[in-house]
């Protein structure tokens, strides 16, 4: 077989480009970027008002909550009880993000009970008929509790409290609208929640991959790579890289 020879001339990239594909191609150059956690700060913004001494206690009601479902194979009357306080909590203190994440975790459950395990949903598990009024409303948790805890600025510094139940929230929402685009990409007949599936595969993949980005940028490093993974430029540059290579091999 004939050798390959590679040029060894350097391509003439602006420092843009070179920022871009970076950007582009390194999980860890642009979503971890740009975000400054401050460990000072009240866990939550100000105008949700939840200081310090009231996010303590809600967590302790929450954390109450929340140990109910940590057993193995929790029933589903255990997990309804759980989404059923955790309502009661955001009933008194709608303002309280961590509440909607756990909640929509709780609804996770009652649709997959063993999720946390080793066991996985089939992709078509979680979109069917019977399960679309909960899908509707565990995404509707999420899309809250990102709303509510979402700095006013990118610019703005957050607390820890606030990175990490972002970095949660965005990730489990790309997660599941990854999901729903591989459902639809499949073919496959699914009922998923109304608002969501107008939308074909493609642009469902990008919103998943924007919430992967974000996710990533609070601390995710999961979310980082699937942010890499999902992004339709890296995709399309990727495949562009790929052909070139085929080219040069065949020639």
């Amino acid at each position: 077989m004939d050798s390959i020879t590679v040029s060894s001339a350097k391509p003439n990239l602006t420092t843009n480009d070179s920022a871009v594909l970076q950007a582009l191609f390194d999980a860890e150059s642009s979503p971890s970027n740009g975000i400054t956690i401050n460990s000072s700060l009240p866990p939550f913004p100000v105008q949700l008002k939840i200081d310090a001494e009231l996010h303590e206690t809600l967590k302790a009601r929450e954390v109450t909550i929340v140990r109910t479902l940590a057993q193995p194979n929790p029933t589903p009357e255990t997990i309804q009880s759980a989404i059923s306080q955790l309502s009661t909590l955001i009933t008194e203190h709608p303002n309280y993000p961590p509440a909607y994440v756990n909640r929509a975790q709780a609804r996770r459950m009652l649709i997959s009970p063993n999720s946390g395990d080793q066991a996985e949903e089939a992709e078509t598990d979680l979109f069917t008929a019977e399960n679309a009024e909960t899908v509707t409303a565990l995404l509707a948790d999420l899309g809250k509790a990102i709303i509510l805890a979402t700095p006013r600025s990118p610019a703005d510094p957050v607390s820890e409290v606030q990175a990490r139940l972002l970095a949660d929230a965005h990730t489990h929402r790309g997660y599941l609208l990854l999901r729903l685009a591989k459902v639809k990409k499949s073919g496959e007949a699914f009922e998923g929640p109304e608002k969501w599936s107008q939308l074909d595969a493609d642009r469902l993949e990008e919103m998943a991959s924007r919430d992967f980005f974000f996710g990533g940028r609070f601390g995710n490093k999961v979310a980082q790579q699937l942010a890499v993974q999902t992004n339709p430029y890296a995709k399309m540059c990727g495949a562009i890289v790929k052909e070139a290579l085929r080219k040069e091999v065949e020639g």
